[in-house]
């Protein structure tokens, strides 16, 4: 099978390049995306989607453009025609890596766990932004795309993103009932206001990022003392 190949520093492309390339040899590929990197608190969600051939289903778009209505159709529609899987990156595991290298662990997972069990191995993988590798995987032959803005460019990575999306929102309004006083249903643990005083006022509690809290509220040496973080 011939390879699909673009430069995408180079030149644009249209959207769905790599889908319409793959679909023509009667091949997949596989979109893979992130939830979660900029929050406070709780868990990254990662998602690997792969979409059917010709797929032409019009939900499939960049999930933070979406509704919440949106979201739960479209996810519904997901893991009932599609292959996926899932990656989830707890708080410890942010502070002890990083976001950046939390991000590639939780998207190694999600291409795992669906790779695992796809019936029919994909062309390409299609990467929002990060350079992942899997060299060290047994399928360490499959080209690997990674481009900005891949939401917008790729149907299978805007999947990956509503199902990464919906799957953090549901974790978190689930959280919610563990630790009441943070408003996690209604916020997802994203840096507002909201959640900052209540951080300030509550102090941190076990899902929140250690190394997220110093920086995002400017806490000073009497706050730690303080035991806010």
């Amino acid at each position: 099978m011939e390879k699909i190949q673009i430069d995408t520093k180079k030149r644009p492309f249209l959207k769905n390049h790599y889908e319409s390339a793959a679909w023509k040899q009667l091949s997949v590929v596989c979109g893979v995306d992130e939830v979660g990197r900029g929050c406070l608190a709780g868990p990254l969600v990662t998602g690997a989607v792969i979409l059917p051939i010709e797929c032409d289903y019009q939900r499939l778009k960049d999930s933070k453009t979406m509704t919440q209505k949106e979201r739960e159709i479209a996810y519904t529609w997901i893991i009932k025609n599609c292959h996926y899987g899932t990656g989830i990156v707890s708080h410890e595991q942010i502070d002890r890596h990083n976001i950046w290298n939390a991000t590639l662990i939780g998207m190694k997972k999600a291409v795992l766990n669906l790779l695992s069990i796809a019936p029919q191995r994909p062309s390409a993988l299609l990467i929002d932004a990060m350079p992942l590798k899997l060299n060290d995987t047994k399928y360490k032959d499959i080209p690997i795309f990674h481009f900005c803005k891949g939401e917008s460019k790729s149907t299978s990575i805007a999947a990956a993103s509503i199902l990464a999306k919906v799957t953090r929102d549901r974790l978190m309004g689930k959280l919610e009932a563990v630790f009441p006083d943070y408003g996690l249903a209604k916020h997802k643990g994203y840096s507002t206001k909201a959640h900052k005083s209540a951080v300030i006022a509550e102090g941190r509690s076990i899902i929140h990022r250690v190394s997220f809290l110093g920086k995002t509220l400017d806490m000073d040496k009497n706050d730690k003392q303080q035991g806010l973080f």
